[in-house]
């Protein structure tokens, strides 16, 4: 009999505070044999992360403690090994690439330092001999010009790149077993299309295996051969992927399965009010080089881009990072420097000051791609979202303050009873809640969305997805809505623009671009999305 690569046992992991323990992960047992993909897959908090966290010893001990279980890695307990022996595992024969790349790696390092570092670590490599395998990995992951790379930081990278870094350094000693926790929740859809390949590509080459986390079971499709569905700290089934998606038993397995953006559009009228027009908007940031950091060129982030928003239409924006779709919003917002008219509700926000900004922006207003970065930890959600109310009326008394965010909290589906709790104490989810509870609470006329789902499961999205829908139906909202996400962007707008380096390749009722994408970046972007064959398309790199 074949022995498993990696063999969990009956582990549970439980997290004390105080006397008190909480059980996260309840007995789960699963194999990762050579060479195979296994994916761990369910909702945020089912336990995913924290299961594979507990394989390289990651948790805050002791607070975090396993009650029981056994990780056998090549027949030895890893939970029986001490700190020394973990670091030998850990970045040389297990190794991980984590969801978010822009938090995971350092903003201080050099791409060049931080991937030589665990060559020098674990191979003894000389700073030359790291230097050249430093450039051999980044050519292996498909990091474009890798040579020029080296010496860059993190933020100078697209989200895709530094994600591929992220491979690299995880590949740099061809570990036997690659841990990928949601490597691809906040990338687009091409580059997404792209790291599912870059990984199936180098697992066949270097004969590793893989556990690889998600919520997304399209993915699951794809890259694995069998899938570990989790629930509430449980495995609630497990088996080969043709036969868990093909005929699935559990009840939550079935509603896994289900989860996805439904429902099209509202449909505005022929005759609605424009609400915003802008274009054509340019917004060009300087390079500037030398000593006397001249300005030897620009970066077109948006250039020559028109939009027009009505009362009760949606707008959708699509395009890969970097093509423009944030900095457009920014800069109809007035958030960024821009050239080129913005006319709001009629009036013409060019050349106004902030003062003179602060009443107009009562009716625009944002929601933020991450709940968890947009909302402060130290204030409650009745000050979260009662903010904008004191900035616009400082003369609301705290009693009608509170009513106003109740009524707001109500609205999106939470309960007012909450609101003196913390954003920490929330689900993803709930705290999207909450940051669309904080854009209606002044009864805007326009929000400006950017990416307010990509970073929720798939189930919480649907939700989402209708309560926006069902928010603007009722109080008649504008929306621009800024995604990679072609299926909530099917789901939700009227009008689509297609962006691509700060340029509109394509543009049109969304029923038309859905169904007859006219230009090739269209099709390639639809290809990725939804699983199309797309006749002719380019490939689109990051």
């Amino acid at each position: 009999m074949i022995e498993p690569l990696l063999s969990v046992k009956d582990l549970s992991v439980a997290f004390r505070q105080g006397e008190r323990d909480t059980l996260a992960v309840n007995r789960i047992s699963f194999d990762v044999m050579r060479g195979e993909t296994v994916a761990l897959v369910g909702e945020s908090g089912s336990g995913k992360s924290v299961s594979a966290l507990s394989i390289l010893k990651l948790l805050p001990y002791p607070s975090a403690h396993h009650p029981s279980g056994q990780i056998l890695f090549n027949g030895e307990d890893l939970l029986a090994k001490d700190e020394n022996g973990m670091r030998d595992v850990r970045g040389d024969d297990i190794t991980m690439v984590f969801q978010e790349p822009m938090t995971s790696l350092n903003p201080l390092h050099t791409i060049e330092r931080q991937i030589g570092e665990i060559l020098t670590l674990h191979r003894g490599l000389s700073d030359r001999q790291a230097r050249v395998r430093t450039l051999e990995l980044l050519n292996l992951v498909g990091l474009r010009d890798a040579e020029s790379r080296l010496s860059a930081y993190p933020h100078q990278l697209s989200g895709g790149q530094r994600q591929r870094v992220m491979i690299a350094m995880a590949l740099a000693n061809e570990p036997d077993l690659l841990i990928a926790d949601e490597p691809t929740t906040a990338l687009d859809v091409t580059v997404q299309a792209q790291i599912l390949a870059l990984l199936a590509d180098l697992k066949q080459r270097l004969g590793m295996a893989m556990l690889f986390i998600t919520h997304d079971l399209g993915i699951v499709r794809k890259v694995a051969d069998r899938v570990c569905v989790m629930s509430k700290g449980e495995i609630v089934e497990q088996g080969t992927v043709a036969e868990v998606f093909g005929n699935p038993q559990h009840a939550y397995t079935k509603k896994l399965l289900a989860a996805e953006p439904k429902g099209r559009a509202n449909p505005v009228p022929a005759d609605a009010p424009t609400v915003v027009e802008a274009g054509p908007i340019k917004v060009w940031f300087p390079i500037k080089r030398g000593f006397f950091r001249r300005t030897v060129g620009h970066v077109k982030a948006v250039d020559g881009v028109s939009i027009r928003v009505r009362k009760g239409e949606t707008v959708g924006v699509v395009g890969e990072s970097g093509s423009g779709k944030t900095t457009l919003g920014l800069a109809i917002m007035r958030l960024v420097s821009a050239q080129g008219p913005i006319v709001f509700l009629g009036k013409p926000l060019n050349g106004l000051g902030s003062r003179d900004l602060r009443p107009i922006r009562k009716n625009m207003q944002v929601v933020f791609q991450d709940p968890y970065g947009s909302l402060s930890p130290r204030m409650s959600v009745a000050e979260i979202v009662g903010e904008g109310l004191l900035v616009q009326n400082k003369n609301l008394s705290y009693t009608a303050q509170r009513e106003i965010v109740a009524r707001a909290l109500a609205d999106v589906g939470l309960d007012p009873a909450t609101m003196d709790r913390y954003p920490h104490e929330f689900s993803g989810g709930q705290r999207q809640r909450i940051a669309i509870a904080r854009a209606i609470v002044l009864e805007p006329q326009f929000i400006m969305l950017d990416e307010p789902t990509s970073a929720l499961d798939m189930s919480v999205q649907a939700q989402i997805v209708d309560l926006l829908r069902d928010l603007q139906k009722r109080r008649d909202l504008a929306y621009m809505f800024i995604s990679h996400d072609l299926k909530v962007v099917r789901a939700l707008a009227n009008h689509v623009i297609v962006m691509q380096n700060g340029k509109v390749v394509e543009e049109g009722a969304a029923e038309t671009i859905f169904t007859a994408p006219q230009t090739d970046y269209t099709r390639a972007l639809f290809a990725a999305a939804f699983n199309l064959e797309a006749t002719g398309a380019k490939t689109v790199r990051d």
